[in-house]
């Protein structure tokens, strides 16, 4: 690696501090306003903003020419810094060790929502506050964000920021410029993430939690204030509302950027939207109906927690109002389905992505078609349009990455000692960015008795799955680094 690309990433993680700093304070504002002891913290604030604004400044008159490789460096680095910020405050505070607070800092970035804390109530505000932050920054990507901020600095490289922290299967440009599209993407967050806190407030919750929840509903992370996280309310006017907005928060913002942009809501008739609202309403009926017609419930009770519970596991949202995990094994079945889709590209959500599925499955009947008709010119379309070999290419790699580090996470807690249900859960719940799993990670347990290297291990996992593999597992390739 030449000093040039050494600067540049050097140059961009910097931003990346400055802002996470600013936002920060915050958290500290929320501390002050509940009479808490918020010296620490505004030391390692400043600490934090201090130290990178010195590296900005030394490297002012650096030019950015960032190329693919640097972007996917850049990000991998700011991921770590990442997690490392978010846990030097939640050690200050919470009297917990560097492997439990980088764990629960990359879950709440990378919107995960698997939580090593049993007793949640009895945590700072600012702690609840700071956990409820970090998947709202998480969410959306702070990157992104830091692609909108850098690129009034410097413009060049931001498209290889953006794709190296982009999710999906293309790359598509709603406006000309990535700064525009950047800030835009965050405008829609803001408004989305406002009309929930106040909707929920109005349902009957205080400020705080409505905030709170409102930040961990948009971002699809999972985090709660209470430990019994939705199920603390026993308000089905609030599940409603979370329901509605994680389906939202589940589909692609670029869609969304396109309704507010031109006022046409054509976006929504997308086959991968299509698809992702039709899988959410029939596993939600399938699941309602288990708990009809075998645990013999009311018909709204059942169908108002099945279509909550689908909306929280197939955006990989994590929050939970009863413990699905006893609902038996066609229940849990069903739910197991859910965790395997995720949601639509180029939303918070994490998983596979429905997008992927399809490419898939269009793919396969293209071969079979083949199989029956060798000289048949046959090719896949999504939207009227033609898929290219390189992304049908790209989304079987994926799905291989995805089932190879599933399996790998699997047997290292398999040979750990863990029960089957834990071990296959678990790998999905974090690869898949998903939070709770079944058995000892189920919704009504947490992650805290994992030794410290499963922790930094399923740290790594849930980082991999929100960089969608490629990025991580490309730093593990001769060729990327060949002529760096």
């Amino acid at each position: 690696m030449d000093l040039h690309t050494l600067k540049n990433i050097f140059k961009f993680v910097s931003v990346i501090g400055i802002t996470l700093s600013f936002f920060l304070i915050s958290a500290i504002v929320v501390g002050w306003y509940y009479q808490e002891n918020m010296r620490a913290f505004i030391y390692f604030d400043i600490l934090l903003f201090s130290v990178n604004t010195v590296i900005f400044m030394l490297l002012k008159n650096h030019t950015m020419k960032l190329s693919i490789k640097g972007g996917i460096l850049s990000v991998n680095f700011t991921w770590i810094l990442l997690g490392v910020a978010g846990a030097v405050p939640l050690m200050l505070y919470t009297d917990i060790s560097f492997p439990d607070a980088f764990f629960e800092s990359i879950s709440g970035f990378t919107t995960t929502g698997a939580t090593i804390f049993s007793d949640i109530e009895s945590l700072p505000k600012s702690i609840l506050y700071l956990r409820s932050l970090m998947h709202w920054l998480g969410g959306m990507g702070i990157i992104v964000l830091g692609v909108g901020l850098f690129s009034l600095i410097n413009p060049s490289g931001s498209m290889a920021l953006f794709k190296a922290e982009s999710t999906g299967i293309k790359m598509e440009k709603v406006t000309p410029k990535i700064k525009d599209t950047a800030i835009r993407l965050w405008g829609i967050y803001i408004l989305f993430t406002l009309i929930d806190a106040f909707a929920l407030k109005l349902a009957g919750m205080n400020f705080f939690d409505a905030v709170n929840h409102a930040f961990s509903t948009i971002s699809t992370g999972g985090f709660s204030t209470k430990n019994d996280s939705l199920g603390y309310y026993d308000s089905n006017v609030i599940i409603w509302i979370t329901t509605f907005f994680m389906i939202i928060s589940g589909i692609n913002f670029l869609v969304h950027l396109k309704l507010f942009s031109s006022g046409k809501i054509d976006g929504y008739k997308r086959e991968e939207v299509l698809w992702y609202v039709s899988i959410f309403i029939v596993l939600s009926l399938i699941l309602g109906s288990v708990d009809i017609f075998i645990d013999y419930d009311s018909t709204f009770h059942a169908l108002t927690h099945s279509f909550f519970t689908i909306a929280s596991i197939l955006t990989t949202t994590g929050f939970a109002t009863l413990d699905y995990a006893q609902w038996g094994h066609i229940a849990i079945s069903v739910i197991f389905v859910a965790m395997l889709i995720g949601g639509n590209a180029g939303s918070t959500a994490g998983g596979v992505k429905v997008i992927r599925y399809i490419v898939l499955f269009k793919n396969l009947s293209l071969q079979l078609k083949r199989t029956l008709q060798p000289n048949a010119v046959v090719n896949v379309f999504i939207d009227k349009q033609k898929v290219s070999s390189q992304i049908i290419s790209s989304t079987t790699g994926f799905i291989f990455l995805f089932i190879i580090t599933n399996m790998l996470i699997t047997l290292y807690l398999f040979a750990r000692g863990f029960d089957a249900m834990t071990s296959v859960s678990t790998a999905l719940a974090t690869v898949g960015n998903i939070g709770p799993g079944f058995a000892l990670t189920g919704p009504a347990c947490n992650y805290a008795f994992f030794s410290d290297m499963d922790k930094i291990i399923l740290s790594m996992a849930m980082i991999m799955g929100r960089l969608e593999f490629y990025t991580v597992f490309l730093l593990f390739s001769r060729i990327f680094w060949k002529k760096f």
